[in-house]
């Protein structure tokens, strides 16, 4: 502010030292050490005052009897914010890592062959078939790209549980279920969506 005297302007009550804390330092009413913490802000508070009640006729009777228009708030919680919240508090660098309760996809399924007549695809679409049926939110990642490519994809993406389908694995009976930040699991076609819905319940 420009051409403020603080003996003329300003009423001056107390004086104080101020400066901004440190980590470590003891707090001034129990004495323990302070923390430092990053935090988000993911819900608003908006104070709107009296515009909307006073347009709406929203009042009360105050206690002398006489009608005054209620001073609004509002608060809500940001989505995109929500959103960022989750993906600051769950990465790593890979990408990032959905919790399944959030995730877009709770299950990214990869066939390593993706012509339609082959085993991995048509196997694909089953466990993609029947995974849908019992509610799971699942993505058949159908793209004609590198086995490195897709998984690489799909940790960035940050889907959950990745089924992948192979022709090594297939030859064996098997498939190959990679959690996100988990190890690789060999598991029996016949077991995998148990074994999935396993995973999705722990």
């Amino acid at each position: 502010m420009k051409n403020v005297s603080i003996e003329r302007d300003i009423k001056v009550t107390a004086w104080f030292d101020l400066r901004t804390v440190t980590a470590g330092e003891p707090c001034a009413k129990c004495g323990k050490s302070l923390k430092i913490r990053r935090s988000i802000e993911v819900g608003h508070v908006f104070k709107l005052g009296t515009k909307y009640s006073e347009a709406l006729g929203a009042t009360f009777l105050d206690v002398d009897g006489s009608r005054k228009p209620s001073v609004m708030g509002c608060y809500g919680i940001g989505v995109t914010r929500t959103l960022q919240a989750i993906i600051e508090q769950g990465n790593d660098k890979d990408g990032v890592i959905w919790p399944l309760s959030v995730a877009p996809y709770q299950i990214c399924i990869t066939p390593l062959a993706v012509a339609p007549e082959s085993e991995a695809m048509k196997l694909a679409e089953k466990f993609y078939a029947e995974l849908t049926a019992r509610g799971v939110d699942v993505i058949l990642d159908d793209r004609d790209e590198r086995p490195g490519v897709k998984f690489k994809d799909s940790e960035l993406v940050g889907f959950p549980i990745r089924i992948a389908l192979g022709e090594k694995s297939l030859a064996k009976g098997e498939v190959e279920i990679k959690p996100r930040n988990g190890a690789l699991q060999p598991v029996k076609i016949e077991d995998a969506i148990e074994a999935v819905l396993k995973l999705i319940q722990a």
